[in-house]
């Protein structure tokens, strides 16, 4: 039998890698990981929590506007930029010693550096090398740019998330969720923001519904959304940045943030070395319980490119430790996994997408509401709330949940409960409703709607 330094090794201390070794550990394996920046990865360090804590400030806005309507005179509130990236930044470092001291009390080594694999068993770490019986890659994921002139004057989610300075003047070019959350925190801010999306809707893959409700609240707010427009050079002119784009126009800003996907982060691990099988866009391909074409290796988390979703990724790493170490194989479970999108306002969804149902199931019963939600019967604000249930007529099983409103992905997560328990229409219709609130809508909705009508806020 072959000696190894360790029974596991993790590449990535991320949420998945981290939770991945921790479990491994508890059930009694010899295990290491190594993190090339900070551990916690992108969720912690430089997404999900810092992300929201923005969202948090940024929704202020409306809170000193809506008071008066309630009563409060609020003198005019000022923003400082440099103190809430300060605050920010305490509380990343805190959640980054948080993950050191998890690995340290299960008995991981943690390594502080870019680990390569040089053969199938054995690891290299800023020039020390270890072998392990078994390899684990949790290295995530990283924003992508595309080619074009001047795209070295973008930046990322990363780097916005770290700006000396709040842009008087900023240019979103993306359609998806961290391309819509950026828009809002910046507008929320105090930022003038452009958000261009060269497809036709914001927030491909959502429902229909919800992504033309969003995208008509996001332009009451006075974000400047355009969409079937792209940009095609960057030119830096004195402090300003000017955008050519595709229709023919130009466009002025402080700062453009490219939020137009992102890539697994497979390059220069030594994949190719060991035979490591990957798709086109560099996904490490792998099977139901996450093993790759190689016996010993394994993958988990966004550079396997499935859900791509710190939660999933968790579930896949607990799953991972199940399986291989502690005598329980299970697969992590993919189906109905709700999301949100941290916008303003808010977006919650579970199950699948109108098209998604009638692909499946072929005709699906509709049950949808839009309404203005009680706190702004006295603000006068315009945003409204939509709720939507997608039906399986013949099992009456509800199939799908969507909501765009105020605490949607607080009140979704429950909804995702009854998913997996397949709950019925019948089962939301007899359960009683908290009176006044907008998650009383889900069940109290009776009346079913052609597929075709439009939303339309009542």
């Amino acid at each position: 039998m072959p000696s190894y330094d360790y029974d596991l090794f993790v590449i990535g201390g991320g949420s998945g890698g981290v939770r991945a070794a921790r479990i491994s550990g508890g059930h009694g394996a010899r295990v290491a990981c190594a993190e090339e920046y900070r551990y916690g990865g992108t969720c912690v360090i430089r997404g999900c929590i810092p992300k929201k804590l923005l969202i948090y400030a940024a929704h202020f806005s409306h809170d000193f506007e809506d008071a008066a309507a309630y009563g409060w005179n609020v003198p005019e509130p000022t923003f400082d930029w440099s103190r809430l990236i300060a605050a920010k930044d305490k509380e990343i470092d805190r959640l980054n010693a948080i993950y050191e001291r998890l690995l340290d009390g299960a008995g991981v080594k943690a390594y502080h550096g870019r680990a390569t694999i040089l053969d199938g068993n054995t690891i290299e770490v800023d020039g020390e090398r270890v072998t392990a019986e078994k390899i684990l890659i949790a290295c995530g994921g990283t924003p992508s740019l595309p080619v074009l002139p001047g795209i070295e004057h973008a930046i990322t989610s990363n780097e916005a998330l770290n700006l000396t300075r709040l842009p008087e003047r900023i240019v979103i070019v993306g359609g998806g969720y961290i391309a819509v959350e950026f828009a809002n925190i910046f507008h929320g801010l105090g930022a003038k923001v452009t958000e261009l999306y060269r497809g036709e809707q914001i927030l491909r893959g959502f429902d229909d519904d919800v992504r033309n409700a969003l995208a008509e609240e996001i332009a009451k707010q006075g974000i400047d959304l355009r969409v079937g427009v792209n940009v095609t050079a960057i030119e830096k002119r004195g402090e300003a940045l000017v955008l050519s784009l595709t229709d023919g126009t130009t466009l002025e800003c402080d700062e453009v943030m490219y939020a137009t996907g992102r890539h697994p982060n497979t390059d220069g691990l030594g994949l190719d070395t060991v035979g490591v099988e990957l798709a086109a866009n560099g996904a490490i391909k792998v099977d139901d319980f996450s093993r790759t074409n190689v016996d010993n290796i394994f993958a988990i988390g966004d550079v396997t490119d499935r859900i791509n979703l710190t939660p999933v990724a968790i579930m896949e790493g607990h799953a991972f430790a199940d399986t291989v170490f502690g005598g329980a194989p299970r697969k992590p479970d993919h189906s109905d996994v709700a999301s949100a999108v941290f916008s303003q306002p808010p977006i919650g969804t579970v199950g699948l997408t109108e098209p998604q149902a009638r692909e499946r199931h072929g005709e699906v019963d509709i049950y949808r509401a839009r309404f203005r939600p009680l706190k702004h019967t006295l603000t006068g604000r315009e945003e409204t709330t939509l709720v939507k249930l997608i039906v399986e007529p013949e099992s009456e099983r509800v199939v799908g949940v969507h909501m765009m409103g105020a605490d949607a992905p607080e009140i979704v997560q429950l909804a995702g409960v009854a998913l997996k328990c397949n709950a019925t229409k019948a089962q939301f219709d007899a359960t009683v409703g908290i009176h006044p609130t907008s998650a009383e809508e889900f069940v109290t909705l009776r009346e079913k709607v052609a597929p075709q009508q439009a939303v339309a806020a009542e």
